[in-house]
This record gives structure tokens, C-alpha cells and sequence, in this order.
């Protein structure tokens, strides 16, 4: 193979606010808030797992990325000797760093750009580069409703490979974000920004998120008449967010949040949006649990986009057997076979997902459905 160059972003504030509940990383303000309340940077590392996937492709590939936490960190520790261009204030990045790496990349020629992100770094990307370059986003946001990332970090690496080696088309995927403002106050607004140039092979990238049906109702509440006589007392019951998650506590009697996480013991919410370290409280001395969640619409994913607060410690302590997923035929139809899947960051527990679930559609109806790691 040709020398190649891989350009690399990382945005090193993504996703710092989903495991505090903080349902996105947008604003200076609201990364002050989740620093605060614990939050620690993820992009790096999911950049990490990304290029570690390609390096039995040197002394083939070049990795041409920014400094610092925007790109050298995580190639260095992935065991790439990066080429570094522009110049960067060190825990001062914006948006604006963003744009002008992305502008650079196009202008070196690289053959491929991975950017590690959420939503607003692909609409940053977005903004830069159009459909001029071929780009890949490494998932690593809190929401993301956008079509241009893989399922994986690790899936980031191995459909990059595939394109490096010329073996996955390129195609125009949707770049999609929310007003994070009106997400915390429960409405969703998504708006299409444009299109980015991806390659493309089905099992390795995520669908754009899709609403729920209007014809759902019936389904719903069959599914929490179901779930009612499930329930046993003295157990914790922690809901996932989502428009199919709410409307099945509403028929339970629960004034659940839309999108956030809440708890019920009892048949009273115990925490309503809660936090990771809300939830490990609620779990300690050998709490029975169990956790309710429903697929995102349009993608499948089950953990990891939208409810980090249901992290890898917290399914650990909860355990796999103890997951209830609940979707209407409908949602479980429109994937077309495609299977459910999970993003925690923790690869350990997303191989314990994987394999075979249950997942209830109706009044004592269920199918059984392939999960992947």
C-alpha cells in the first residue's frame, strides 16, 4: 500500500457531561458544571481505541493531527509517531479549533479524516470541509443523532482500514445536532446542519436517529401492563430516557423525565434524572435491581448514546440478567434486521451484552434479538 495520510481530530471536551447527567458538553458553563460534579474527559481514550486498530498498517500511514489533547496525546498513546500542524491554547479549545483543524487537513491533502466527537464536532467538521474530504466520526459525544459515526471506536478503526485498503465506498451521511438547552428541558429540536462524505459499511456505522411512531400507543401500554406484573416489591427499577421509556412509566402512574434517568422503588420515583453516582448509591449493599431501556429509533443502540449514566459500573452491579429491553414492533421492525448494540466504553461489558436478549414488545409478548459488541 502507498504512503497514506490519516488526519485526526479529537474534541477533548465531548461527552464529558453524560455520566453526570448533564445531557450534552456544549458551553463553557456546562463543562465548568460537569468537571465540578466529576466528569472526566473520554475522547482521548475512544480516540486511542480507534488508532490502535490501525497500527499494522505501518510504516504505511502517516497520522497528521494538532497538538496536545487535540490529536498527538492520543496517537502517541495509541503508538503513532504523529506530524503536528497548527498551534493550540492547552484546556482552551473551541469550536473555532475545531473548524480551522479540519480547513488544515483539506489543504495537506489527507486521504482520510477521523475526528472524535459528538454531534457539534461533526457539525464543526461539517462546516469545514463539506463533501471535499472523506471523514469518519470516532463516537464519543453524549447525543448522537448523527449519521456520520461508527458504532464503535474500535469500528472507527476497522472501516477505516477498509477504506485505506479500498474495500468500503464513500457516501453522504446526515450531520445532525439538538438545541441542548431545550434537550435538558425535555424537547428534543433536531435540525439537519449538511452532509459529510463517509465510507461506508453497514455493520460498522449508526443509523440517523429516528422519533418514535404515532401508532405506537397500544403497544406501549401492553408493554407496561407487562412490566407492571414484573415488578416485585423492595426492588429498584431504573428507567433509561426516551419517548418509549416515558410513555410506558406514564402508563405505570410515573412522572418520569423525558430524558433523563430515573429510579422507582415501590412504585415512587426514588431519583428523577439521575446521575452515575446518583445510581452506584442507590445500588449499594446488594440493592435488587433491574434496568428498563429501549432501543434509539433508526439505530439500535441500547447503551452508550444518550444514557451514559447507566455506565459499565452501574450494569455490572445490576447485571446482565436483570436488563429488561422494551421496544414496540414497530421500532424493532424498522431496523430491518439489523441487530441492537452497545457503546458503554467499557469493551469487557459490552461483550457481556452481547449475544441474544429478550425484548418486550407487548402484554407477555417478546423476541428474542441479537446484541453485538
Amino acid at each position: 500500500m502507498t504512503k497514506q495520510i490519516l488526519g485526526l481530530i479529537v474534541n477533548p471536551i465531548a461527552g464529558l457531561g453524560g455520566r453526570v447527567g448533564l445531557k450534552g458538553s456544549d458551553g463553557a458553563e456546562i463543562q465548568q458544571k460537569a468537571r465540578e460534579m466529576g466528569a472526566t474527559p473520554q475522547a482521548g481514550e475512544r480516540a486511542v481505541e480507534a488508532l490502535q486498530v490501525l497500527l499494522p498498517l505501518q510504516p504505511d500511514l502517516e497520522i497528521l493531527t494538532y497538538p496536545a489533547e487535540m490529536g498527538a496525546d492520543a496517537a502517541q498513546k495509541a503508538g503513532f509517531a504523529p506530524r503536528l500542524i497548527g498551534a493550540i491554547a492547552a484546556g482552551q479549545t473551541t469550536a473555532k479549533d475545531t473548524q480551522r483543524a479540519a480547513k488544515d487537513m483539506l489543504q495537506h491533502g489527507v486521504t482520510l479524516l477521523l475526528f472524535a466527537g459528538g454531534d457539534g464536532t461533526a457539525r464543526d467538521v461539517c462546516a469545514a470541509i463539506g463533501l471535499e474530504l472523506p471523514a469518519l466520526g470516532i463516537p464519543a459525544g453524549v447525543k448522537i443523532h448523527s449519521a456520520v459515526y461508527a458504532t464503535q471506536p474500535r469500528h472507527a478503526g476497522e472501516l477505516a482500514v477498509a477504506f485505506l485498503h479500498g474495500e468500503a465506498e464513500l457516501r453522504q451521511a446526515e450531520v445532525m445536532d439538538i438545541d441542548e438547552e431545550a434537550f435538558r428541558a425535555g424537547r428534543v429540536s433536531p435540525r439537519l446542519y449538511g452532509y459529510l462524505k463517509i465510507p461506508y459499511l453497514q455493520r460498522y456505522v449508526q443509523g440517523v436517529k429516528a422519533p418514535s411512531q404515532l401508532s405506537e400507543p397500544a403497544a406501549l401500554e401492553a408493554i407496561a401492563e407487562d412490566l407492571a406484573e414484573r415488578m416485585k416489591p423492595g426492588w429498584l427499577y431504573i428507567f433509561g430516557p426516551g419517548s418509549t421509556t416515558h410513555a410506558i412509566a406514564k402508563h405505570l402512574g410515573l412522572e418520569k423525565t423525558l430524558l433523563g434517568v430515573d429510579a422507582v422503588l415501590d412504585g415512587k420515583i426514588v431519583a428523577a434524572d439521575a446521575n452515575e453516582a446518583d445510581l452506584l448509591r442507590l445500588l449499594e449493599d446488594d440493592q435488587p435491581a433491574e434496568i428498563i431501556v429501549t432501543p434509539i429509533g433508526g439505530q439500535g443502540c441500547i447503551f452508550g448514546r444518550g444514557n451514559q449514566q447507566i455506565s459499565p459500573a452501574v450494569i455490572r452491579k445490576v447485571g446482565r440478567e436483570h436488563i429488561r429491553v422494551v421496544s414496540s414492533p414497530e421500532k424493532i421492525q424498522a431496523l430491518d434486521g439489523a441487530p441492537l448494540w452497545a457503546d458503554t466504553g467499557d469493551r469487557a461489558v459490552d461483550e457481556m451484552l452481547s449475544g441474544y436478549m429478550a425484548v418486550i414488545t407487548g402484554y407477555k409478548e417478546s423476541v428474542m434479538y441479537k446484541v453485538t459488541a
